[in-house]
């Protein structure tokens, strides 16, 4: 299969580079299409298995949002924490477990689901690969309720099938087009998904979990090279990444900058600047978490459970409060350091 640098890692020396204490992110094994013979575009028919807390599973449950289709993709969501070694199907797996309490809050989170997708009933998303003979256990997973099979559970595929069928998936209108027509407006949206995916989303996991000081430094450096090189191109007053119009590539960076100020400047170990201090980019949050459906297609509650919650002690941090807490402050634009 042809590396696409937008959607997945290049896998060359995997495993030394990982010996070597880089993080390198694995490839997903199943790529079939909405559209495909097997897969025909009908409302009710699909169904998706995510987890709030992983900003993959955000991508597609910002592009169900923003396509409305709420209403035609059924959805469960995992709890945050995956189990532990404790569990007798072993440690680091997703679990539907509408029952287990968050530390954090001390409550069940009500986002939570069982397995309502494959009738079954399953515990584990790591079930809903073996009945297909495959050891993944990733989410998320696009599945087809009908045929009782995955169809897909790369992130960057599934974001546009859904665009692409939004219509005959029965999505709600009026939607954006994340996808343009225009060749010259696909150009750049390719071109900063590809900068985006490498700097940014996949960045924040190279600084954050790669254990060689000088791959983090690298990976530190690109990361915010590329958030002054967004502030800069917003600072002509566009309203989203390509002008005016919002596209895939703001839903594609959207997940990674969310979490950024209350999980990632901690956890991932880039705590070079807040989005709050580029102020272009603060106000593009903002305007982007403002957009119909999408405040409630993530969840920080998850967000900083499941990172927090998976650290070597399992205490989850408060705060930030100041200058507001998150995800209230994204309804404050001007909070941005002025430009």
């Amino acid at each position: 299969m042809t590396k696409n640098i937008a959607t997945e890692e290049d896998q060359t020396q995997a495993s030394e580079r990982r010996a070597r204490g880089e993080f390198v992110r694995g490839i997903s094994g199943f790529r079939h299409a909405i559209g495909d013979a097997d897969f025909p575009p009908e409302p009710g028919r699909y169904h998706l298995f995510v987890a709030l807390n992983c900003p993959w599973c955000h991508r597609v449950t910002l592009a169900r949002a923003v396509l409305g289709l709420q209403g035609s993709i059924t959805m469960d969501v995992a709890f945050p924490n995956r189990t532990t070694e404790a569990d007798p199907a072993g440690p680091n797996l997703w679990e539907f477990a509408p029952n287990r309490l968050a530390t954090l809050t001390n409550t069940t989170l009500p986002e939570c689901t069982l397995d309502t997708g494959t009738g079954t009933g399953l515990r584990l998303a790591k079930q809903i690969y073996q009945r297909e003979g495959s050891d993944e256990q990733s989410v998320p997973i696009l599945y087809d309720k009908l045929a009782g099979r995955i169809v897909n559970n790369e992130s960057a595929e599934i974001l546009r099938m859904l665009d692409r069928h939004a219509e005959a998936l029965g999505g709600a209108a009026p939607r954006p087009n994340l996808v343009p027509d225009d060749p010259a407006l696909q150009s750049d949206v390719d071109a900063l998904n590809e900068r985006i995916y490498v700097t940014i989303n996949n960045g924040a996991y190279k600084a954050g979990f790669s254990s060689d000081q000088t791959v983090y430094a690298q990976a530190f450096e690109a990361y915010f090279e590329t958030l002054t090189f967004l502030d800069a191109l917003l600072s002509d007053g566009r309203a989203f990444l390509t002008g005016e119009t919002f596209t895939e590539t703001d839903l594609r960076l959207f997940p990674t900058l969310y979490r950024h100020d209350p999980v990632y400047y901690l956890r991932m170990k880039l705590n070079g600047a807040r989005i709050l201090d580029y102020p272009h980019l603060w106000r593009w949050l903002c305007r982007v978490y403002a957009l119909d459906g999408v405040a409630a297609a993530g969840s920080l509650i998850h967000c900083r459970q499941g990172y927090f919650g998976r650290s070597w002690n399992g205490v989850v941090p408060m705060g930030p409060h100041r200058p507001m807490s998150y995800p209230e402050a994204y309804l404050h634009p001007d909070l941005g350091r002025p430009g």
